[in-house]
């Protein structure tokens, strides 16, 4: 056989590593006797992206989802997953967590969460800034099964709240810095995060986001903000805040309730109604994001934004070592059984955690979907029908007849970690 040049090597080896990364290898297809490696049956799957509401058997072979088909032969699956009675739906995408394990006081292991949360894909919001944003691109993204981008902070030590906030010291906010970053990873990274609470940020107002958006548009391509609010310095600034966001940009803990350091309400609902910025913001084309957490979703913001005209966008757990262990339970499937008790239909919700997030990180059509062609990332629910209350970050509680409870999750055709049942066998 004849020597492979390294020019050849490396070629050939991008092209493995981009057909992994986008669902495996272009093939031939599946002839009669070819097995699906994996075959999930019988459920009631729905994806929002194509409009797909019924029973359908997935059928995936070496990571690819190969075939959606009312019926596919028992014969023909290596594995099987029983899932007749359960919700089958896109690996969820969730907008806004905080993974970066040991790398900041906040992260969790990524793949601690998969199997909790049926969630496949993540985005880092915030977690590192320029100064340890190879760490998290290598020790964590590189080595986790979740699929994982990331918003790079615009402070270059990243999100640190204790015991002083990244963005006390102005002097972390390196413009240039920041958006050499964004021109180096630009397969990773969504934007910039910014944190805009007066706890966060003491008294420069709109200095750290006006640094944000420069070096989004400075670094080549076009980034997106994403913009913490909850517990804003004065009200006034708010709305000032709101003003700068462009279309696309994200406002996250959107509904947030969390009071300024006085004890002021100063988000985006004030005195009992919508700041008219939030709503100019949203028909703009700024995007919406719940990022619940431990303390950022109020359902009596959220009562009062949505039907107001700012409905939103994306679902989004915000979870991290504390939040996961608030009342609020920031699962990502919880925050979405509360959007069913407030009223929004089964399939909007699965959009807003599925292709609406994937959307956003631009990477539709292969993320948060369930077409041919796609990886095979699958989240398998039950949606248990009966009473359950739910609590939001300030104790308000809400009644709701309905709960999404994750019972497998698998990525790339992998069933991951222990089920909470046992609908896994092989044949």
């Amino acid at each position: 056989m004849s020597a492979v040049s390294r020019r050849e090597f490396l070629v050939q080896s991008t092209g493995a590593a981009a057909a992994a990364a986008f669902g495996g290898p272009a093939h031939a297809a599946m002839g009669p006797s070819d097995k699906f490696d994996l075959v999930i049956k019988g459920g009631d799957v729905i994806d929002p992206s194509q409009s797909l509401r019924g029973r359908r058997d997935i059928g995936i072979r070496w990571g690819t989802i190969e075939a959606i088909e009312p019926e596919i032969p028992a014969e023909r699956a290596l594995k099987t997953i029983d899932a007749a009675g359960r919700l089958v739906m896109p690996g969820l995408v969730d907008l806004h967590c905080h993974i970066y394990a040991y790398g900041s006081a906040i992260g969790i292991p990524p793949d601690e969460l998969v199997q909790f949360q049926g969630t496949t894909t993540v985005v880092s919001a915030g977690d590192a800034g320029v100064n340890n944003l190879a760490g998290l691109r290598r020790y964590i993204a590189g080595q986790s099964r979740a699929r994982i981008y990331a918003f790079v902070h615009i402070a270059n030590n990243g999100l640190s709240s204790f015991p002083v906030a990244e963005l006390y010291n102005l002097d972390n906010a390196q413009v240039d810095a920041c958006a050499m970053a964004l021109a180096e990873n630009p397969d990773f990274l969504i934007g910039v995060k910014v944190r805009m609470s007066e706890n966060v940020i003491f008294k420069h107002g709109l200095e750290p986001l006006k640094r944000g958006i420069k070096a989004c548009e400075l670094c080549g391509w076009p980034a997106r903000m994403m913009v913490h609010i909850g517990g804003v310095e004065t009200k006034e600034l708010m709305s000032e805040i709101l003003d700068l966001l462009r279309p696309g940009d994200v406002l996250t803990h959107a509904y947030s309730g969390a009071p300024n350091m006085s004890g002021v309400f100063t988000n985006i609902v004030q005195d009992g109604r919508l700041l008219p910025a939030a709503l100019a913001a949203k028909q703009r084309g700024v995007l919406f994001d719940v990022g619940h957490g431990g303390g950022s979703f109020d359902f009596t913001v959220a009562e009062v934004a949505i039907p107001a005209g700012c409905t939103p966008d994306t679902i989004s757990s915000d979870i991290h070592v504390f939040s996961g262990n608030s009342p609020g339970v920031p699962f990502l499937p919880n925050v979405m059984g509360k959007f069913l008790a407030m009223g929004f239909p089964l399939e909007q919700v699965v959009t807003m955690a599925t292709s609406a997030p994937a959307k956003i990180i631009n990477r539709t059509p292969k993320i948060g979907t369930l077409q041919i062609g796609a990886p095979g990332d699958v989240a398998i629910m039950d949606l248990v029908e009966g009473p359950v209350t739910f609590v939001d970050t300030r104790d308000n509680k809400r009644d709701g007849k309905l709960q999404l409870k994750p019972v497998q999750t698998v990525i790339n055709g992998v069933p991951f970690g222990r089920p909470y049942q046992a609908p896994f066998s092989v044949r």
